[in-house]
């Protein structure tokens, strides 16, 4: 059992850390506070190839595998979350789906722009009455000759403000439930009928635009289809497993901001005449997030290592995504403790580093609904 990267693997999270560090970290309070779509940083995370990591490098990616991926973006959302969720998407969520199931004139046409970092890719799967019950969309695709009629609305789009492309998920044969959903990539500047509705209002990943994806009418080619109609479903399913390996490694790098800010702070701050790192109080809540984050790291590197190894990951992803956002939670928590008052003030990033470890727990499927993936798994086998 070998805990060590390869040599590749230890250079891309230096090359990750240099550029995040550098280039994302100091630019991270203001893109927050208003609230920015960090467009420069994503078109250097092109170049880069951090846009489409493991995506071959025929088709614009970096070639590179899923650990890769992790380590990177741990880095990236070390220094902001909101630029690690931009990255995790065009990852997980478009670039794995299109390569996953499309076919090569589908991966030259639509993979390679978001791989190479040209265009931004998002997942339009959620409605307002269908989130953890994927089946209950309301988002139709019809057949009309040698085109596909999309009528929709789709919510809580992460990436949907500036994306160029999306994988959209939509009912084909209505009354079969999940058997009738299927999967369309869409070119979005180019497909008429599709509009951007509401951005929300969020409480954080502020830089990262969430928005409403509209479809009236909207008329793709027959190409359009990705893989065969009623196979929506279970690309969705393999589609999340990935992406809860990018928001645990989401979760990994604002866990990782947290412990590295709180035990800076401890080390300098005086009360009674001493550093409070000689308070065991103090030192109790600093060994409970290292612990915590160092076991969801290593949850999340094994679920990578799976599904770079071809095996099954289900359970281990959901395992990853739930511990490490509950423990990048419970960390941001007693980092503001740490910091007391300035902790709660906008002043140190500890704040921020609470408003963004929230939604980990909620995107890409819900804590609970992931703690009964994990139960399905150990109960059927």
């Amino acid at each position: 059992m070998d805990f060590a990267p390869t040599e590749e693997q230890q250079m891309v999270r230096d090359m990750a850390r240099r550029f995040a560090e550098t280039e994302i970290k100091p630019k991270a309070a203001e893109l927050d506070e208003r609230h920015e779509h960090p467009a420069e940083i994503v078109k250097q995370l092109g170049e880069l190839k951090m846009m489409g990591i493991a995506v071959p490098e025929e088709y614009g990616g970096g070639g590179m595998d899923y650990v890769s991926y992790v380590l990177a973006l741990i880095e990236i959302s070390k220094a902001c979350a909101s630029t690690g969720v931009i990255m995790s998407v065009n990852n997980s969520l478009y670039c794995f789906p299109v390569q996953a199931y499309g076919t090569e004139e589908q991966k030259k046409k639509y993979l390679y722009p978001c791989a190479s970092g040209e265009k931004i890719g998002c997942y339009g799967l959620t409605e307002a009455g269908a989130g953890s019950d994927p089946a209950g969309m309301l988002t139709t695709a019809v057949k009309d000759g040698d085109e596909w009629v999309i009528n929709g609305e789709k919510k809580f789009i992460t990436n949907g403000n500036v994306s160029g492309y999306a994988v959209i998920a939509a009912i084909t044969e209505k009354g079969k439930g999940y058997k009738g959903i299927s999967s369309f990539v869409v070119d979005l500047d180019n497909t008429p009928g599709f509009k951007v509705g509401r951005l929300e209002d969020k409480l954080g990943i502020l830089a990262s635009g969430t928005a409403e994806l509209i479809l009236e009418d909207a008329r793709l080619p027959a190409d359009g289809l990705l893989g065969n109609e009623g196979e929506g479903f279970r690309q969705m399913l393999t589609t999340l497993d990935g992406g809860r390996i990018g928001i645990a490694s989401q979760a990994l790098g604002i866990g990782r901001a947290v412990l590295e800010e709180a035990l800076e702070y401890a080390r300098t701050r005086e009360q009674f005449g001493k550093p409070i790192t000689s308070f065991q109080a103090i030192q109790w809540k600093l060994a409970d997030m290292a612990m915590e984050i160092d076991a969801a790291e290593l949850l999340t590197l094994r679920a990578a290592w799976l599904e770079d190894h071809k095996k099954p990951y289900e359970k281990e992803a959901a395992m990853a995504k739930t511990y490490a956002s509950d423990a990048a939670m419970r960390a941001s928590i007693e980092g503001i403790q740490i910091l007391g008052g300035y902790g709660y003030c906008k002043e140190y990033p500890m704040e921020r580093h609470m408003r963004d470890a929230k939604i980990c727990q909620i995107y890409e499927g819900t804590n609970e609904i992931m703690r009964l993936v994990i139960a399905k798994n150990l109960i059927r086998n």
